[in-house]
């Protein structure tokens, strides 16, 4: 049974940091390539960070670019994602997401709020 555990929200004040965890199993991780989404409130769900594979290369979305940074374990296996100086336009639920092919899974989301 695939499954996507995500951990780590919560509430922070504007300028903080969270570190979001992803905890993956039931499907081979290492071919899969790892985001992070997010939905803020009468949004649409968007990508925030990923981790392709195989080539390991890394997206940034525009809006966290400097302040982000997707990580993967591969023996865990689990994804994470650091983000700092944290702003109120980061409140949204977080989501993570593997995907190969037609494979797509995602988590339940968590969520964060960021306090002016």
């Amino acid at each position: 049974q695939v499954q996507l555990v995500e951990s780590g929200g919560g509430v922070v004040q504007s300028g903080g940091s969270l570190r979001l965890s992803c905890v993956a199993s039931g499907f081979p991780f290492r071919r899969y390539s790892l985001s992070w989404y997010r939905q803020a409130p009468g949004k649409e769900r968007e990508l925030v960070a990923s981790f392709a594979s195989p080539s390991g290369s890394t997206t940034y979305a525009d809006s966290v670019k400097g302040r982000c940074t997707i990580s993967s374990d591969e023996f865990k296996p689990a994804i994470y994602m650091q983000l700092n100086r944290l702003k109120p336009e980061d409140t949204a639920i977080y989501y993570c997401n593997a995907l190969e092919g037609s494979n797509n899974y995602w988590g339940h989301g968590t969520q964060v709020t960021v306090s002016s």
